[in-house]
């Protein structure tokens, strides 16, 4: 199947949606006015989303400290698998995000979870809990790639690093934030007859059921029917987006894309670096609890061992916004991304040296400013580089698939068979994963750059009829659109 006269059209102007660009024309002062629109209808809620998400899924971590594994005689190997269960169904129901219309699709995905988020605090045995873990994964699974994609047909390129980090930063707040919700719902112990943990499951999900109401008014739809923008200011948007990147543009869906991004090893690439960083952000974030109460403050309530997770997680809050600010300056990734898994193979090292309360504590701070920078950075990675639509789309849909499965061995090993030491074991294979990272990350970075050194050389030595493969040339002949495997298109790296 060729591709529509429009797609046509589009696949053959390719190159010049990527030079020549006026950076006056998309950077004068009523597109800065335009930004901070987008921005306050986007960011905001968005972000609150994705809050609300990683805090439903991560909030067990509280609950087995104030009494979920006892009161469900959940062993240790059995709480493993419940985590293990909700990533096995994120990684399944996976899907491409520019399918569905994001207005209804996000809130949708955020009422059903937030009914499973509260229906956890109604379990009353191991099988409720194996059963609402695989349900709440299912329904969290598209979020994430859909706000991704979202952001990838509001913002230029270079613009979407930051608000992708501003958005991943809702899972450094949720940590922050849930520890202080659960020391205060914790205090609700006894009332109308229920536990601790049950009322954090129970207030926690009727909050997002509440806000997912509230989104079907909020949420915005596709840049070209974006209903906040006036008719000027959506026509200046869409040319902002069509002389940077494909993404202003209508583009049907045809198996031609979804072909060339499982055919690109750099979209494999950008899924093996989040699998590295899965691996400790989930463990990270689903155990910190459990890693603190263990550093020597027994003797501590449950409620005031929770609490303990705040600094970490607003430490890496703050890491987030500084970090990325000096990425986005720089518009480079890799190295910021490397940067930040060398401070959180530091803190692994302090944790696995040490055994001093004191010590372990400040172990955890860099273990978190790192790991959720890391991710913060990666994220956004192949939202920038990968191009056309549906081939970013699928791109970020396997970077999360491919990656969690990292997700899935970092919450086996964190077990209670391998806790001697203060989890030294555990702590040694997140650094092995994280060295991987750092090995992928420098293996993209040196291929971008070398590719879009070559393309800069085809360029100037007017060689550009043998830049292209029989495969692509007769792909452009019938229309389709190159993207990222146009000449003139260039990787951030």
């Amino acid at each position: 199947m060729t591709a529509s006269g429009s797609e046509k059209r589009s696949a053959n102007s390719d190159s010049e949606s990527f030079k020549d660009v006026d950076e006056e024309y998309i950077d004068a002062p009523e597109d800065r006015k335009l930004l901070r629109k987008v921005d306050l209808h986007l960011l905001p809620i968005l972000t609150g989303l994705y809050l609300l998400s990683f805090l439903d899924r991560s909030n067990v971590g509280n609950a087995k400290i104030d009494g979920l594994a006892t009161d469900l005689k959940i062993s240790g190997p059995d709480y493993n698998t419940a985590l293990a269960l909700y990533f096995v169904a994120y990684v399944t129901f996976e899907v491409p995000a520019n399918r569905f219309n994001p207005r209804v699709w996000l809130p949708t995905l955020t009422l059903f979870w937030g009914i499973a988020s509260i229906a956890q605090g109604l379990i009353k045995n191991k099988a409720g809990l194996f059963g609402i873990r695989f349900l709440l994964g299912a329904t969290e699974a598209g979020l994430f790639p859909g706000v991704i994609y979202v952001f990838s047909v509001y913002y230029r390129r270079r613009e979407r690093s930051w608000r992708v980090a501003i958005f991943f930063g809702g899972a450094a707040l949720a940590g922050a934030f849930g520890g202080i919700l659960a020391y205060a719902i914790g205090k609700m112990e006894g009332v109308g007859g229920r536990r601790g943990w049950e009322w954090i499951f129970i207030i926690e999900g009727i909050l997002t059921v509440a806000v997912s109401l509230l989104a079907y008014f909020i949420v915005p739809t596709w840049s070209h029917s974006a209903t906040f923008l006036t008719e000027p200011e959506r026509k200046r948007l869409l040319a902002r987006l069509n002389a940077d990147s494909d993404a202003g543009s209508k583009e049907e869906f045809h198996w031609f894309y979804v072909r060339q991004a499982f055919k690109d090893p750099v979209v494999w690439g950008y899924a093996l670096l989040f699998h590295g960083f899965a691996f400790v952000l989930y463990s990270l974030s689903l155990f910190l609890p459990t890693i603190i109460a263990n550093l020597g403050f027994a003797t501590w309530k449950a409620q005031l061992q929770v609490m303990l997770t705040v600094p970490p997680n607003a430490l890496a809050a703050l890491s987030i916004a500084v970090t990325v600010w000096f990425s986005s300056r720089a518009n480079l990734r890799a190295p910021f991304i490397v940067g930040a898994a060398v401070v959180a193979i530091i803190g692994y090292v302090i944790l696995i040296t040490t055994s001093t309360p004191g010590a372990q504590y400040v172990g955890v701070h860099f273990a978190a400013a790192g790991v959720y920078t890391g991710n913060a950075l990666l994220l956004s990675w192949p939202g920038e580089n990968v191009s056309s639509q549906t081939k970013r789309a699928v791109a970020v849909a396997m970077q999360i698939t491919i990656g969690d499965i990292g997700a899935i061995a970092g919450v086996l090993i964190y077990r209670s068979s391998l806790s001697a030491h203060l989890f030294r074991t555990p702590h040694a294979i997140a650094i092995g994963y994280l060295v991987f990272a750092i090995i992928v990350a420098i293996s993209l970075a040196t291929w971008l750059k070398k590719e879009n050194a070559r393309r800069d050389q085809v360029v100037s030595e007017e060689k550009e009829a043998e830049f292209y493969t029989p495969t692509q040339l007769k792909a452009k002949a019938q229309g389709y659109y190159l993207g990222d495997r146009d000449l003139h298109y260039r990787y951030v790296y």
